[in-house]
């Protein structure tokens, strides 16, 4: 068939193009380069603009002018005026007319004049919500589903005084002091205030389900049972669960699984609900809870490490030495499972402004919530061998979709104990991330994965096996596959 009979009923092709002949466009690299700075220290981001402007100053014979000017203009023309860039563009996008006056319901006539027949900017929306100067007529989720028809994804003032007041430094510091400010107050809030939208199972992470119709605390429960499954947890082992939350994980793999868990958490309400949750199971005399930073672990050795989406918080900047702390302290044929939270490399602006809307409100400091060749490059580059990943969004948007339901069904004593604000806060954050999360926008990524070793059991001869930690035959190959896609 020759290139001009491309059709399956016969008629000649619309174009002769060539298949490599095509309109698709792929991305920069500009976020390797984003990463590679955050991961560098203070001296090191002054000491590039300082040796660009003193080649500079040999170059041209200028004098101290010269080598100020040029100084300046490093982080002028590679942070600000790229980002700045970035924000005009956003708004050439998705403006246009929309009919508010069915969804929101404005306090202020001046408000209500202003955008009257407007698309209004999302981070201008949710501050006038949670300010109460708004309110929605209809419920937020579904009124944030007509989100392209009336609201806006374009960067405000607001949110360029957050990025470069708040968001910047808090990806540049990372030190243990910052982390602890941005990190324990959130999780010290109330476990009553997780409680209602987590409900009885208070696991802050997302369930497996075979079924959207079965309970949140069903899928919970198999989410735990298949992490176990992954790392081949058994009676005995030593087991370290990074950022343990309220002991869902550790509690499950003792008494489950019989194994010795200790969680690390910096938040106090958290370790306190995590006790009295081993003690109710019965294994509090094999589960031990720590109140501290990472860094300060004790130098033990564990048999599987599990870390559910705590690994965000070390930052960019600290993520390659959180991953050579953690292969310091699994042991040679040990398994570890990281689950942790990314954004879509194609992003799109929707993507962003969301990701502002969560490092200002909900989780501060997080900001290692990147595309998975982030996760799998530095996770390679430790000495890891990754052996599984999958992608739970879907799942994850169905167990918030159960969150935001929890929450709303407790409307009332959640606003009398901790206000409107924070309510209204909740309530966008929920019903937004059931959209993210079911378009991937972001998504959670399941990451199995062990030493990688020079050698293999069976790729050595039997007399030298004995001193290879583990055979990946034994280890991978079996009847009992475990998936999540069902």
């Amino acid at each position: 068939m020759s290139e001009q009979t491309a059709t399956s009923g016969g008629n000649p092709s619309s174009t002769s193009r060539r298949a490599s002949e095509h309109d698709e466009r792929g991305r920069t690299n500009i976020l390797p380069i984003i990463f590679w700075v955050l991961e560098q220290n203070r001296l090191l981001l002054l000491a590039v603009p300082t040796a660009i402007a003193a080649i500079t100053l040999l170059a041209t014979g200028g004098g101290w002018r010269t080598f100020l000017l040029t100084w300046l203009a490093v982080p002028l023309f590679g942070v600000v005026v790229p980002v700045l860039g970035l924000m005009i563009r956003s708004h050439g996008h998705d403006g246009g007319a929309a009919n508010l006056e069915p969804f929101i319901a404005w306090k202020n006539a001046d408000d209500a004049a202003k955008w009257q027949g407007k698309k209004i900017p999302m981070e201008i929306l949710y501050e006038a919500y949670m300010a109460e100067r708004l309110d929605f007529k209809q419920d937020v989720y579904e009124t944030l589903l007509k989100r392209n028809q009336l609201f806006r994804f374009s960067f405000t003032w607001g949110d360029i005084a957050f990025y470069f007041r708040e968001f910047l430094g808090q990806n540049i510091s990372h030190t243990e002091m910052s982390d602890k400010n941005d990190i324990a107050h959130v999780y010290n809030r109330g476990n009553d205030f997780y409680n209602w939208f987590l409900g009885e199972s208070m696991t802050y992470t997302s369930g497996i389900f075979q079924d959207t119709s079965e309970t949140l605390e069903r899928a919970q429960e198999r989410k735990l049972d298949t992490i176990c499954q992954y790392t081949q947890m058994k009676p005995g082992d030593r087991h370290l669960d990074i950022g343990c939350g309220w002991g869902p994980m550790i509690t499950h793999a003792a008494e489950r699984y019989g194994t010795h868990s200790t969680g690390i958490t910096l938040a106090q309400e958290q370790a306190d609900w995590a006790r009295a949750r081993a003690e109710k199971a019965g294994v509090s005399d094999r589960v031990e809870i720590i109140v501290d930073d990472y860094r300060n672990l004790p130098s033990k050795t564990y048999d599987k490490i599990t870390c559910l989406e705590m690994a965000e918080h070390v930052g960019i900047k600290n993520f390659q030495q959180f991953l050579l702390q953690v292969r310091s302290m699994l042991a040679d044929d040990g398994i570890f499972y990281l689950q942790i939270a990314g954004l879509r490399r194609p992003w799109e602006y929707e993507d962003l402004v969301w990701g502002l809307f969560m490092a200002k409100y909900i989780f501060p400091g997080a900001d290692a919530s990147c595309p998975l060749g982030f996760v799998v490059g530095h996770a390679e580059r430790a000495g890891f061998e990754v052996h599984r990943v999958e992608n739970c969004g879907v799942h994850y948007s169905v167990t918030i979709h159960k969150w935001y339901n929890n929450w709303k069904a407790n409307e009332a004593a959640i606003v009398a104990k901790y206000g409107q604000r924070w309510f209204r806060m909740w309530m966008i954050f929920l019903g937004w991330s059931v959209i993210i999360g079911a378009q991937g926008s972001s998504t959670v990524f399941m990451v199995t994965m062990a030493k990688n070793h020079k050698n293999d059991k069976s790729s050595v001869s039997p007399d030298e096996a004995k001193d290879v930690p583990y055979s990946r035959q034994e280890r991978w190959i079996g009847k009992k596959p475990v998936a999540t896609q069902q």
